[in-house]
This record gives C-alpha cells, structure tokens and sequence, in this order.
C-alpha cells in the first residue's frame, strides 16, 4: 500500500502543510502526521475523508504509488476523471431482449436492491429480473426501473418505481436533472444533480424534501446514472407520470432546493 506516501505527495502538490491540512480535515496534527510517516493506518471514514478532500479514488490512493508519476503522468492521472465522465470509455451495461428482439425495461425488485450494486453487469443477474414495456417511450434509448424508498424524493412515494434512461455522458445532464444514481457507497438513490465535476469531480445530490440535507459523491464512487423519464405508484391508480408532468411539478419544488443551496454557500 502507498497510503503513506501518496498522502505526502498529494499534500505537497497542494503546497500546504501538515498543521494546515490538519486544521482544514479537523484533525490533529500528530494524527495526520502519523498516517504520513506510516506510523498509522487510516481507517475507512478517514480514508474517504482523505479521497474527498484530495479528490482521488480511495483505490488509487491505497494502490498507485503517485511519487513515481512524471509531470506527464500527473497531467493524464489528473484528467482521467473527464473520459469517466463523459463516457469515453464504453460503460458496461447489460440488458434484455424480448422474443420480437426488442429490448424490454428491466424492473429492479426491492429485493434484489442490494444485490445490484454487484449484479448491474451481469448478463445472469440481469436476465433474471422482471421487465415491462411502456410503449410511450422511445425504442432507440435504454431504460430501466428502480425501485424508490423512503420519503426524500416526493411527490413520489416509497414503493414506487421510477424509469430511468441511461445516460452515457454524465457532462450532458444539466443541472437540476431528477436523476437515479447507482454508487459503490450508496447503491441506488433518485435525488436532483447538480454537477460540480469541473470543481471537485463530484455531484450534489439534493432532495425535494427540504429537511434531507444534501451530500456530494465522487465520479469514482458513481457506477450509473439514469435520467428520470416516468415513475411508477400503487398510490396514484391507474396513472403515470410522464417526463413533462412530474418536472412541472417538481419545478414547484426549486424554491426550496435553490433555498438550500444558498445555505451551502453561505457555510461554505
């Protein structure tokens, strides 16, 4: 492991001291000082405390000896967060087709949840899921649905399923978009992004629901992001929500997220 090391590399690229760094992570100094003389091991929290600030992938922290990097390699390393985003490189993604070889929308029971974290790129797991068709929606992008828990996201419900389509390049998705995003911490969430790649390679994810506070997640963290097109409740009989109808309604609830963005800001 390079903990050690990188942690020493990565601060001083910063040109930042021990003490500051310390001050700036609400730690102690001989704290952090131990964990760059590898007197110590950070644990977990503190190693996501370190891939946050220093906005590197806790794999490249622990695994990619970053003293051995030319100024050359730096300049790849840094931007590889960019052909991520945008979808350079092909995302694996594993889906179904039907007997007309059309493919189907492949529904995420609640059961299956925690499974697909693991599962999302596998042709078994995949195959054996449910599916539907929505004929309203377009034949030439992928969909699929998830299953929404909990009360952050209303007006949709806990219960419910919200399609998503799939989307490639994560730099195209504006701010605001209603979005499911399946990460290696929080599995699947359905939340508003807003994009801070260009700062931190991060999205903020905001609930429509004022008193869930917002939280950032890093693109390394990000496995998929799906665009929110229609959800699904047992609670509104007979009825689905198309893209226009449930972003009119959540435009209804801007106010309250623009309110808590400004809140960030002022703590910031």
């Amino acid at each position: 492991m390079f903990i050690s090391k990188n942690l020493k590399v990565l601060r001083k690229r910063l040109k930042k001291s021990q003490e500051e760094v310390a001050q700036e992570l609400n730690m102690h100094r001989s704290t952090y000082s131990g964990y760059e003389n590898d007197v110590a091991t950070p644990n977990i929290e503190n190693l996501l405390i370190f891939s946050k600030y220093y906005q590197i992938s806790i794999d490249d922290l622990i695994q990619k000896d970053l003293s051995s990097l030319t100024v050359n390699e730096w300049e790849r390393f840094s931007n590889e967060w960019k052909t991520q985003a945008k979808g350079s490189n092909l995302r694996v993604l594993t889906s179904v087709v039907d007997q007309q070889n059309e493919e189907v929308i492949e529904l995420i029971p609640e059961k299956a949840r925690a499974g697909y974290v693991a599962g999302f790129s596998d042709p078994e797991f995949v195959r054996e899921l449910p599916s539907l068709h929505l004929p309203f929606l377009s034949k030439n992008k992928k969909y699929r649905a998830f299953p929404i828990t909990g009360d952050s996201m209303p007006p949709v419900v806990s219960g419910s399923f919200v399609v998503g389509e799939f989307v490639q390049d994560w730099t195209s998705i504006k701010n605001g978009t209603p979005c499911i995003l399946v990460s290696k911490e929080e599995g699947i969430v359905f939340k508003f992004l807003y994009s801070h790649l260009d700062d931190n390679q991060t999205f903020l994810l905001i609930s429509s629901n004022p008193n869930f506070e917002p939280y950032s997640v890093h693109i390394s963290e990000v496995l998929e992001i799906w665009k929110f097109v229609s959800y699904i409740s047992s609670e509104i009989p007979n009825v689905r929500l198309d893209e226009h109808d449930l972003s009119t309604t959540f435009r209804n609830l801007h106010q309250d997220i623009f309110r808590i963005l400004n809140r960030i800001d002022s703590k910031a």
